[in-house]
């Protein structure tokens, strides 16, 4: 699980939402606007959480300024825990291999799967799809 250890292998930024599960500025995300093919994988740990298939542009105020996405990469990549800061009840979406905090998940209508995940750029790493050679390119 993710402890202080992680303090030398993350940025500072990483570490204060990861570990310390604070948030990212809305709007300063690197992912907020990537729209590329392949897999958002966990920040701290490579676990595999997002497709770039279930990425969407959000339009849910109050939502909008971090990356959004529809669904999990598969079943129990992350896991639901209770988050009642802030003065309000929500749910706090974690990695399920390492426990580093990801975000949040709410219902949305404007969501493909009525769920959205509300994720932080810093706790995630990018994966691209590696093209085939003789497949779409030179």
């Amino acid at each position: 699980m993710i402890n202080k250890d992680y303090k030398n292998k993350l940025s500072e930024e990483q570490y204060k939402v990861l570990v310390e599960k604070g948030t990212e500025a809305p709007f300063s995300g690197k992912y907020l606007d990537t729209n590329d093919k392949g897999m958002y994988v966990c920040g701290a740990c490579g676990a595999e959480l997002f497709s770039s298939d279930s990425k969407y542009d959000s339009k849910t105020p109050g939502l909008i300024g971090w990356p959004s996405f529809g669904e999990v990469a598969k079943d129990g990549a992350v896991k639901f825990v209770e988050d009642n800061k802030l003065m309000m009840k929500r749910t706090e979406v974690v990695c399920s291999n390492c426990g580093g905090h990801l975000g949040h998940v709410f219902d949305a209508d404007d969501s493909p799967t009525g769920k959205h995940y509300c994720i932080n750029s810093v706790s995630l790493d990018f994966k691209p799809t590696q093209q085939q050679p003789g497949k779409g390119g030179k």
